[in-house]
């Protein structure tokens, strides 16, 4: 256990006598923090790796306590904690989790000082002939939602154990020329799943010597309850690894093993190589945890309900989670935004590439991949992108936010409130990313009378030779110049309009393309209501403008919609409708009744802050759903581009 710095039942001649103790240090401490990297790494050695040995045994209190043996030499010594997080796109490293930090050298503690200007900066000053800082530090995991670095991750049988959440690195180095040996325990009983090359098993799992940058891409998962299940057997591999909250959880039917088997054979014939030895899909089941996910170059962690793999609702909801992540091994791992490929945790990443990062992404592994393994339908897969299309042409925040902004503000948007997103917008480069991608998709398919697709974008961009993980950066230049390298065209120009736009509507020239046409009718979308169960919505917002929760509390307002003009906002809760108590089947209702004509508008009591107002909707066009409708005059480029390679 580490020791607690301060405690208010300290007695005053101890606090006296620390304050004395500090004051002799503080010159030496204090000079340190106006060190830059550079400068701080004069005085660390990476010759022998930095050891990390992990306690996790306390997991299932949402504790974790970590011992580092970094090779330092004497002098001032700054360390870090990584900040920028590969993968989530902000400055989302944890550091509040951080309980307990304790640094000594040669048995005797070290005083430290936090950076004054970068908080993830702590220095301190080695003594005359040591040659290892050592490092304690207590790390709680959060029980609170949140960010995915930041959100609960943990329950009384299983966790997730991402690197960088308990450990410090030395300064003035990339994290690619750092070694680390890292060591694991667990509770008893538990089993796990990670990327990160084995070197032993016991008591204490030893892994193999990796860089600082693998590890910290190298997640792992584990638990009670934990199932194994093998996709590729030959090299390269892939495999599944679930830890749940309940033994039943696990029973992934035997029918989406093999589509998830599908999954890993498809992506093999769009990109045409593969840039990893062996991957894990890491999955957790649980209802005590965060539900997101969050890619790596060998792995991809993949938190989802507990009745996600068991529940045929849950499983249409999460369908396209894993193809999504599993994209980004080669777009967004292996091929990565030069500004993005940074040399530690700590240089700011910039993310103005996020539309192909992730709108990419989103296209390729969202949607064709989930189709063409037929994890999602080839009718749902429609519905799928009609209720995305629909959302973003009917996003009020189009006509000031152009989409490049959504990308550029990223680190601010994933972090930002549902509240008023319709005027906001938020992460819009994974929604509108799909269609403009699905634009290019078609244009590439037309100028080439059929010969050539996006697919032969994905095989010269993200193919090359197969092998262990690398990174190879690219530009906005070298994504144009791969364009017309497959189909000639103005591609800069295609490029740089659509991004800047603020067209009050959605582009849709792609879909028009590939034969299909968005219109709603009074039938319930199934896209629209396949969410888990504890986040199911009434979304009403292609008729009154209005996302509720089920209980009728306002999540957002479609600007310029029936309930924006009545002024109706976020946080305001429907108490009742047209003189009845609320429920989502009465809304919906009264929806149906005011299109009768003669009608009159529709009544609600409504909560304002404690406030009861009564407002009245003069709204009178019915139920209305997003899907996507035939139009015979194209022909169908988005069936050919979701049906499975094999099959063309």
């Amino acid at each position: 256990m580490l020791s607690v710095f301060s405690s208010k039942n300290s007695k005053r001649k101890r606090i006296l006598k620390r304050i004395l103790v500090g004051c002799l240090s503080a010159l030496s401490i204090i000079s340190a923090s106006s060190l830059s990297a550079e400068n701080a790494g004069e005085n660390q050695s990476s010759s022998s790796p930095i050891t990390l040995q992990v306690d996790a045994t306390e997991m299932g209190r949402r504790l974790l306590q970590a011992h580092l043996t970094i090779p330092v030499a004497p002098g001032p010594v700054t360390l870090y904690y990584p900040k920028w997080i590969p993968g989530e796109h902000a400055p989302t490293g944890p550091i509040a989790g951080v309980i307990g930090l304790k640094l000594s050298a040669n048995g005797q503690s070290l005083p430290w000082r936090r950076d004054l200007v970068d908080l993830y900066s702590f220095h301190c000053q080695m003594p005359d002939g040591a040659t290892h800082l050592d490092v304690d530090l207590e790390y709680s995991v959060p029980v609170e939602p949140g960010s995915t670095s930041t959100s609960a991750a943990a329950s009384a049988i299983l966790g997730m154990l991402n690197w960088n959440q308990v450990l410090l690195y030395p300064a003035g180095f990339k994290t690619d020329e750092l070694t680390v040996q890292a060591d694991l325990r667990l509770p008893s009983h538990w089993k796990f799943g990670t990327a990160l090359p084995i070197l032993s098993m016991g008591d204490t799992i030893h892994f193999q010597p990796v860089t600082l940058t693998t590890l910290v891409d190298s997640p792992v998962i584990a638990g009670l309850y934990y199932r194994h299940i093998d996709l590729v057997q030959t090299l390269p591999t892939a495999e599944m690894d679930i830890v749940a909250e309940i033994p039943g959880a696990l029973a992934l039917p035997a029918e989406k093993v093999e589509q998830y088997r599908k999954l890993v054979s498809e992506a093999g014939a769009l990109f045409g190589a593969t840039h990893y030895l062996h991957y894990h899909f890491l999955a957790t089941l649980s209802n005590q945890t965060f539900h997101e996910g969050i890619e790596h170059h060998e792995s991809s962690l993949n938190a989802v309900p507990e009745n996600a793999f068991t529940d045929k609702e849950a499983l249409d909801a999460v369908s396209d989670l894993l193809p999504h992540e599993f994209v980004h091994s080669w777009n967004g791992k292996y091929r990565r935004p030069a500004d993005l490929a940074t040399p530690d945790f700590q240089k700011p990443m910039l993310d103005d590439l996020l539309w192909v990062y992730e709108g990419l992404t989103e296209y390729l592994g969202s949607f064709v991949l989930t189709a063409r393994s037929g994890l999602r339908s080839a009718q749902l897969s429609r519905e799928w992108l009609a209720k995305l299309t629909a959302e973003m042409d009917n996003r009020w925040g189009r006509q000031w936010r152009p989409l490049q902004d959504t990308a550029d503000d990223a680190s601010q948007l994933y972090d930002s409130p549902e509240q008023w997103k319709n005027r906001r917008r938020e992460v819009d480069f994974y929604p509108e990313g799909v269609l403009l991608w699905l634009e290019a998709d078609t244009i590439i398919r037309q100028q080439t009378n059929g010969a050539r697709s996006l697919d032969d974008f994905c095989r010269l961009f993200h193919g090359g030779q197969s092998g262990p993980p690398m990174v190879k950066t690219y530009t906005f230049d070298d994504v144009i110049e791969t364009l017309n390298t497959v189909a000639p065209y103005d591609w800069r120009k295609f490029w740089t309009e659509r991004l800047a736009s603020i067209s009050a509507h959605a582009p849709l020239n792609g879909l028009q393309s590939a034969g299909w046409r968005l219109t709603y009718s009074d039938q319930r979308n199934p896209a629209l209501d396949n969410t888990p169960r504890e986040h199911r919505r009434a979304d009403e917002s292609y008729s009154l403008g209005l996302l509720l929760e089920e209980d009728g509390v306002i999540v957002d307002v479609v600007g310029n919609s029936p309930a924006d003009v009545a002024k109706l906002s976020p946080a305001m809760k429907i108490i009742a409708v047209d003189s009845r108590g609320y429920s989502t089947e009465r809304l919906r209702d009264a929806i149906k009744t005011a299109a009768v004509p003669g009608s009159g508008p529709i009544e609600l009591i409504v909560n304002n802050s404690d406030h009861f107002e009564t407002v009245q909707i003069d709204y009178h066009g019915g139920l209305r759903y997003p899907h996507l409708e035939r139009d015979n005059s194209h022909p169908d480029l988005l069936g050919a581009i979701m049906a499975p390679r094999g099959a063309q």
